[in-house]
């Protein structure tokens, strides 16, 4: 049974072919954060709603220095087909590299094959990768439910903003909405806090602030 990379785990690197050519992942990132998806099928509906829609969401997450990968256990000759599709049939070009993984390397080595779900077609992962190779979200979803791109559009913000400003993000938060700081951890650290008028003080172990 292959393993799940964790959060703060090293995302594992791997060389494989691709709808843009062969592909090592280590290099291709090249520095920036990945959104590293898989999907089970080609030529499936809800897969097909899923990639028109991260293709239309592209800018916004190259605006975030993110890069999108998808892949699947399929041939690239199939991605290749299927791309051909979506684009006369929807008008929708595929601008990322979708992986060809037949022998599931990859795919075991992220844990995207899930024999209680399917032990023939990977499930719908997802991770976010920073510009380290480090792990920082994983989201999985069966094969019967489609993705919100705007979620993992929204987590990716998020997390940048995390790292950026050594803060947390609230529930629902969205870009301009304000953060909240770590919590101090004596009393003239707690006292001083109280002090800072440009913090809003929720509770004794909440405060939270514009970045």
């Amino acid at each position: 049974m292959s393993t799940i990379p964790r959060i703060g785990d090293p995302a594992p690197d791997f060389t494989a072919n691709s709808t843009q050519g062969p592909l090592t992942f280590s290099e291709w990132q090249n520095g920036k954060w990945v959104v590293f998806f898989s999907h089970p099928a080609d030529f499936t509906p809800v897969c097909t709603t899923e990639l028109a829609e991260f293709s239309r969401r592209a800018p916004a997450f190259e605006a975030l220095n993110t890069r999108l990968l998808g892949l699947s256990i399929d041939s690239v000759h199939s991605h290749l087909a299927w791309l051909e599709s979506i684009e006369s049939k929807m008008g929708i070009e595929v601008p990322f590299p979708m992986l060809a993984d037949i022998d599931t390397k990859v795919a075991q080595a992220y844990g995207m094959i899930h024999p209680g779900e399917s032990s023939t077609v990977t499930v719908r992962a997802v991770f976010v990768i920073d510009p380290s190779r480090t792990v920082r979200a994983l989201i999985y979803y069966p094969l019967s439910n489609g993705r919100n791109i705007d979620e993992i559009l929204r987590l990716v913000e998020s997390l940048q903003t995390a790292a950026a400003n050594g803060i947390a993000t609230p529930a629902n938060w969205r870009p301009g909405d304000k953060v909240i700081v770590p919590p101090t951890t004596t009393v003239a650290a707690r006292k001083a806090r109280l002090a800072d008028a440009t913090l809003e003080h929720v509770a004794p172990y909440m405060a939270l602030k514009s970045v």
